[in-house]
């Protein structure tokens, strides 16, 4: 086979693959042009997610005639002349090859004029070809006009994704610019709607408040650090706020934007003990280094780059950010148990002897017992000596000759508990009593149960560990105990039944989420107040695009506005209240983000779990009553399989009567 040259058109074609990926790329490489002309204003307009027409129009400088044809061409640039320049880039392009590479891809037209002339130009591109130029009455600056993307490539065409998820990718593009220039005024209009109207801002904490919104400043803290290295400026999150999803994370330098996974375990690492495991902390940070000691020319796209002291730049970074979080009275809580804590004198042979301070030893009667009083505690001391407030001296006393210990009562223990008698043979309720698990008056008597306590019969008959309890599908109703707001404690013939409320939720739900999957049954409980929350236009999108997969679980979220979905209802199982539902929203965009290129094909089964796992989290966070214990027992045994969720964990375990006889 023959080796040939390819023609220009074929290998700008080529070229275009590394440079223009998607429509944001084109939006990239066009928002950072008008900002090296110049430009104080820049306008974005969008039409069917780029596929139709991509528009940057700014007030820079503009060009002559010549150059605006020149510019199409491979290699064409105004920002380097020389090898040296590379080694001092100051502007966002220098390579040439953003305006080749979308020609190659596209039909371009560009319209343009110079300050200083009078009439400017309109040139027309597609294919790489030169169509037309033309004289054109145009205000100063340049107006970029991108057609039919990917039109000459069909291929490419067709592995955009939805619309949605495209124009997510823009307004994430336009975030990063526009994050670099708070003094520039930007604007994004998307299918003749306004998404994005931003004014010069006075400060970065401006401008990421006009982006992000307001919720997303309060969290914020100031970090700075000026070093002959580098210097810091900018901010990071409180601790507290740190959230699952790994949004708003933005590192720049020298004004451009970067990622860096080796600065961000710099991050990471100030925030030690200070976060939970799996959450990351927002920051903003802005790095100010010598151009000569940065190399931005090691990808096609630019969001990759190469400092020659970056070990000295993760430490200051990570020093600045500590001493940010100190400052601001945020520290880790002190854990003994690590190398090098606190070394805490105690009390040796020698310290007495060295120190001259006798260890205190209480005095005691060894042959007191509390438990001689008809098997209740005495209501005197243990010990035979107790310091006197007035004189601070041992006053004696007597544990001999005490009245009888007052009769005590543990109702108090299990008020609010209706008072559970048994029914059934006698011959049963005494063959309960003899094994020390049965409830009634045979059973009270002998264990002092006359005082309001409760004995331990059984549902239903033992068998294996867990008998016939998953047979009859609901247990009657019986009293209850909710510990910590954690289990459900109950009794069964065997010993005690305790189920892990937030388990037992996880697996309700998830057979709920299976069957609303599967046959479009959900059920949707309205809020009465409903609750909005801002999550930021690239998370709006997230929700447009998956709106049918969450309307079939049970949740009624719209947009209500640019960057705020209002939540009107939640699958039944899920809590309503303001607080639970605004930390759910966060969740939920980490489990859409997570699965984003395969959310609509993941099995049913998996989308049901993931949900149900979301949903036993913020089932509630007010105290579980009776009733809805109740309830919730009656749900889990309805359930096909009560006695793992679908990840395989235990919701239920019995103690039974042999295991609590070795407690006491």
């Amino acid at each position: 086979m023959d080796i040939r040259i390819l023609p220009g058109n074929i290998a700008n074609m080529i070229a275009a693959g590394e440079v223009v990926q998607r429509p944001s790329s084109v939006v990239k490489e066009l928002m950072e042009n008008a900002l090296d002309a110049g430009a104080d204003q820049v306008t974005v307009v969008i039409l069917d997610a780029g596929r139709t027409l991509i528009q940057v129009i700014d007030n820079g400088c503009g060009m002559s005639p010549d150059d605006a044809v020149v510019c199409f061409e491979r290699h064409a640039t105004s920002k380097i002349a020389t090898a040296e320049d590379l080694m001092d880039i100051r502007t966002f392009g220098f390579r040439g090859e953003a305006l080749a590479s979308i020609a190659a891809v596209a039909e371009v037209t560009l319209r343009t004029r110079r300050e200083e002339d009078e009439v400017g130009c309109e040139v027309r591109f597609a294919d790489s070809k030169h169509l037309s130029t033309e004289e054109a009455s145009v205000p100063k600056g340049s107006n970029f006009a991108v057609r039919n993307l990917f039109y000459n490539v069909p291929a490419r065409r067709k592995f955009l994704k939805s619309d949605n998820v495209e124009f997510k990718h823009i307004v994430t593009e336009f975030t990063h610019i526009v994050l670099t220039r708070p003094d520039v005024a930007f604007t994004l209009v998307h299918n003749g709607k306004e998404v994005f109207v931003l004014k010069p801002a006075k400060s970065l904490k401006f401008r990421i408040q006009d982006v992000l919104g307001a919720n997303a400043v309060n969290e914020l803290v100031d970090v700075s650090a000026d070093t002959s290295v580098v210097k810091v400026s900018g901010f990071i999150g409180r601790p507290d706020m740190a959230r699952k999803s790994v949004g708003n994370q933005y590192l720049f330098v020298n004004g451009r934007y970067f990622r860096s996974p080796y600065f961000n375990k710099a991050v990471l690492k100030a925030y030690e003990h200070l976060i939970n495991e799996g959450t990351t902390p927002s920051y903003f940070l802005w790095l100010d280094v010598d151009p000569h000691t940065v190399d931005v020319n090691i990808s096609p796209t630019k969001t990759e780059v190469k400092f020659e002291d970056d070990s000295v730049i993760f430490q200051i970074l990570y020093a600045c950010i500590k001493e940010s979080l100190g400052k601001n009275s945020f520290v880790a809580s002190i854990d003994f148990d690590r190398e090098g804590a606190p070394d805490i004198p105690v009390f040796s042979k020698d310290f007495e002897k060295y120190h001259g301070i006798k260890e205190p030893k209480p005095s005691f009667d060894p042959s007191y017992n509390p438990f001689d009083n008809d098997g209740f505690p005495s209501q005197e001391p243990y010990f035979t000596n107790v310091i006197n407030p007035s004189g601070l001296k041992p006053v004696a006393q007597s544990v001999s000759g005490q009245s009888a210990a007052p009769e005590m009562s543990f109702g108090d223990d299990f008020s609010g508990f209706p008072e559970y008698r048994p029914e059934g043979n006698p011959d049963q309720l005494s063959a309960d009593a003899e094994t020390g698990i049965g409830t009634g008056e045979a059973a009270g008597a002998s264990a002092g149960q006359g005082r309001g306590g409760y004995g331990m019969s059984g549902y239903v008959d033992k068998r294996d560990d867990y008998g016939k309890l998953f047979e009859d599908k609901t247990l009657p109703s019986k009293a209850v105990l909710v510990v910590q707001n954690r289990y459900i404690v109950t009794t069964v013939r065997s010993g005690m039944l305790v189920i892990n409320i937030r388990r037992a939720r996880e697996r309700i739900l998830y057979e709920r989420f299976l069957k609303a999957l599967s046959k479009n049954a959900h059920v949707t409980q309205n809020s009465l107040f409903p609750v909005t929350v801002q999550v930021g236009v690239e998370n709006r999108l997230l929700f447009e695009e998956h709106a049918d997969l969450l309307s079939s679980l049970g949740f009624d979220i719209s947009s209500f506005g640019n960057d705020t979905v209002v939540v009107n209802g939640v699958p039944e199982g899920y809590s309503v209240e303001p607080g639970c539902v605004q930390t759910m929203v966060s969740d939920m965009i980490v489990a859409l983000t997570d699965d984003h290129n395969a959310v609509a094909g993941m099995m049913q089964s998996a989308m049901a779990e993931r949900f149900a796992r979301l949903g036993a989290s913020y089932g509630g966070s007010t105290a579980v009553s009776v009733a809805e214990a109740q309830r919730l027992i009656d749900a889990l045994f309805a359930c096909e399989n009560a006695e793992f969720t679908s990840s395989g964990h235990r919701t239920m375990t019995i103690l039974q009567a042999e295991e609590l006889d070795k407690k006491f």
